[in-house]
């Protein structure tokens, strides 16, 4: 290799390394993140687990909890749009949302489970004082895109509390929604929930596609500079 040849690698070197760096970078950090996120998923795993806390003031998001109150059967809205498969095939319905009244504290909405919208079946409504078991969801805020909320027929297509909550009649609700945990009952409805929610966990895929990017760019860069030097 003559000096000319060698000079022509040094800016194309240059800048390989430095992208070489960026891809590590990218992929090292992924992997770093699937750690974190797995963390997540295992605390997530371990609240499901384990017994309900009694609902705090100022719950967390995502926290397994119990609450104590009376079912608003009266007051009901539906949320959300979502086709599942039924007994009479693929049934168009949404989430169940009803106001539970506590003592000593505000009314909270419970996201009671999926309802078909046209029902030939009866209607789970429990009665006197319940314990609800479920989960906290923080209040959803509609943006640009989202679809528009039928306040007047009580459908929403954004959970947000404040405005189901006026909508019933309710100004003073909790600033969250309780998705309530549990199996279907037979022959009726709403479905509840059955797991907590788990984040999407893509970090792995996302860290082979940068180390492999990293890896291309050195064989390229290989190839590249056997070329050019001769």
């Amino acid at each position: 290799m003559n000096r000319p040849n060698r000079r022509r690698l040094i800016v194309p070197a240059l800048m390989t390394l430095v992208m070489l760096a960026v891809l590590i970078g990218l992929g090292t950090w992924q992997v770093e993140r699937l750690h974190w996120k797995r963390g997540i998923m295992a605390d997530i795993a371990r609240a499901e687990a384990g017994p309900p806390v009694p609902l705090p003031a100022d719950p967390g998001p995502w926290i397994k909890v119990e609450a104590t109150g009376t079912l608003r059967n009266d007051l009901t809205a539906l949320y959300g749009a979502e086709v599942r498969d039924t007994r009479a095939g693929p049934t168009m319905g949404g989430e169940l949302i009803v106001p539970l009244e506590r003592e000593d504290a505000p009314p909270v909405l419970v996201d009671r489970g999926w309802v078909p919208t046209t029902r030939h079946g009866p209607l789970a409504q429990p009665e006197g004082t319940v314990a609800v078991v479920g989960y906290v969801r923080p209040a959803d805020h509609q943006a640009w895109f989202s679809a528009t909320d039928d306040v007047a027929g009580r459908l929403f297509y954004t959970l947000d509390p404040a405005a189901i909550g006026r909508a019933m009649g309710l100004p003073d609700v909790a600033p969250f929604t309780l998705v309530a945990l549990g199996d279907a009952p037979p022959e009726s409805w709403p479905a509840p929930a059955q797991h907590l929610p788990r984040p999407p966990n893509n970090h792995l895929s996302y860290a082979i596609t940068w180390y492999g990017l990293a890896a291309a760019l050195v064989v390229i860069f290989v190839l590249w500079a056997r070329k050019a030097v001769r």
